[in-house]
């Protein structure tokens, strides 16, 4: 199991600094070194799902990458393997996007191949009424606990690790959702859900990671950092 403490005043994402570190007597991966996705001037590590550059809608505003409606998808022009996430995001009054991660282009839409990692104004969206769906979760699959995410307009920090098939989803220093891609619990949850249309889902080794953007709302991207974990 990979643990994380925060430290207080440290300098790092949002203010905060993330110290990785064994909970549960395992030995943590290696890491290397925390390089920009996005800095707030530059977003030339991502282009759309169709669009070879930064698709129409989408902007860099007031060091945020941004976007007010329904637009393309984004994804990055690298693929990654097992990694570490980090990016502090908020979104508007009844808005919903999501980070996909080892999405691959098999299919005609990232979600069918990537797992999502729900970003939601809980309180108003329709999917804010189920915690499969909410945020944090690992979305239609692993339900993320009600009460952590911050009011819409409000900054939450995010954190995903994926290393081999381990996944943990952090929301705001709490770790909210703990699976592992292709075990039989896994198996079964995909099984029952629409995702069992694509047989493929969830099983790349390595795949973008991509912003969602095809749904209502408006949401603001910010501090968005990678760092590869050994595997």
């Amino acid at each position: 199991m990979l643990g994380t403490a925060m430290v207080a005043g440290a300098a790092g994402l949002g203010g905060m600094a993330w110290a990785s570190g064994a909970t549960s007597g395992d030995a943590a991966p290696a890491a290397g070194a925390w390089r920009d996705l996005f800095d707030g001037v530059h977003a030339d590590a991502w282009r759309g799902w169709v669009s070879g550059v930064l698709p129409k809608g989408w902007r860099v505003v007031d060091g945020t990458l941004a976007k007010d409606g329904p637009v393309e998808e984004l994804l990055t022009r690298e693929t990654f393997g097992n990694f570490e996430l980090e990016l502090e995001w908020k979104i508007g009054k009844e808005g919903n996007s999501g980070v996909f991660y080892r999405a691959t282009r098999e299919y005609d839409h990232i979600y069918w191949s990537g797992p999502e990692y729900q970003l939601l104004d809980d309180a108003n969206a329709p999917d804010g009424k189920s915690q499969l769906t909410a945020t944090g979760s690992d979305y239609g699959l692993y339900p993320a606990p009600a009460g952590i995410v911050k009011p819409f307009g409000e900054w939450n920090s995010t954190r995903i690790i994926v290393s081999g098939n381990h996944v943990e989803h952090w929301l705001n220093g709490k770790k909210v959702v703990v699976y592992d891609l292709g075990s039989a619990d896994w198996k079964a949850k995909v099984a029952a859900s629409k995702f069992a249309a694509y047989p493929n889902y969830g099983l790349a080794k390595r795949g973008f990671i991509g912003i969602q953007g095809d749904h209502p709302g408006s949401v603001a991207l910010r501090h968005i950092r990678v760092r590869e974990l050994a595997p």
